[in-house]
């Protein structure tokens, strides 16, 4: 992680779960952290828990471009601009293609696709300007490779990302860019994200409890490898279940 001590990273969804735990890794690895998030109070938990690691708190509602952008201009006023963007922030809900609520459709879409792009493109930018030298890891899911019964649209979000990924990596190659990107794919992940599919605390542990899961650790550790890669490789998508989980 040398070559990326005291550059900057930029993790959205920093709140909680995976992010949360990536932000620390990086912060614990020298890196300047941008941590964004709605829940300002849990960054500044964040922050605390960095320790002498160097954590700016961003709060930041995605579905808002305004937000983004002004979230981009305070990181480039504080420290120049971002050197590796970690696209965490995604989120899910229960709602089915032939039932689900348009509301909870949108913001899926907002969050997971839409927001995760526009920080790509300002990352993008930034990194050109800072020696087109940098590296944008979006946290995909399983998701992106299969449909779950009964969601549908998030897992349209996911494969996506997985177009996506591939879109940016084509266009980089083409251009002769040395700015890399990779998608991280786990499966189930001890996080509040079933809390917040599922409604309920209880489906939640039910979902947690039928095998032993991944911890947001786990993906964090995926993280390390991709950025401590040799700048010739390309690690394009990693594949992560817990041992026992089926599909």
């Amino acid at each position: 992680m040398g070559r990326w001590r005291e550059r900057v990273a930029l993790v959205t969804g920093a709140s909680s779960g995976i992010g949360r735990a990536i932000a620390l890794l990086l912060a614990r690895e020298g890196l300047r952290v941008a941590a964004c998030a709605r829940r300002v109070e849990r960054l500044e938990e964040l922050r605390a828990d960095a320790g002498a690691g160097e954590l700016l708190p961003l709060g930041v509602d995605l579905r808002n471009e305004a937000q983004i952008l002004q979230m981009f201009e305070r990181i480039r006023a504080e420290w120049g601009g971002v050197d590796v963007l970690v696209n965490n922030a995604g989120l899910g809900h229960d709602a089915p293609l032939a039932a689900g609520s348009t509301e909870q459709w949108r913001e899926m879409l907002d969050v997971n696709v839409l927001a995760l792009s526009v920080c790509t493109r300002e990352a993008i930018s930034d990194m050109r300007r800072r020696g087109d030298d940098g590296h944008v890891i979006h946290i995909s899911s399983m998701a992106a490779h299969r449909v779950p019964p009964g969601s549908g649209m998030y897992a349209a979000t996911k494969f996506a990302v997985r177009a996506l990924t591939e879109a940016l990596r084509q266009e980089l190659r083409h251009e002769g860019s040395k700015i890399r990107v990779s998608a991280l794919s786990p499966g189930y992940v001890e996080t509040e994200f079933a809390a917040h599919y599922h409604k309920s605390e209880a489906a939640a542990k039910k979902t947690y409890g039928r095998f032993q899961v991944l911890q947001p650790d786990d993906v964090a550790q995926a993280v390390r490898f991709v950025l401590e890669s040799p700048p010739h490789m390309q690690v394009h998508d990693i594949l992560i279940r817990p041992r026992d989980q089926d599909t």
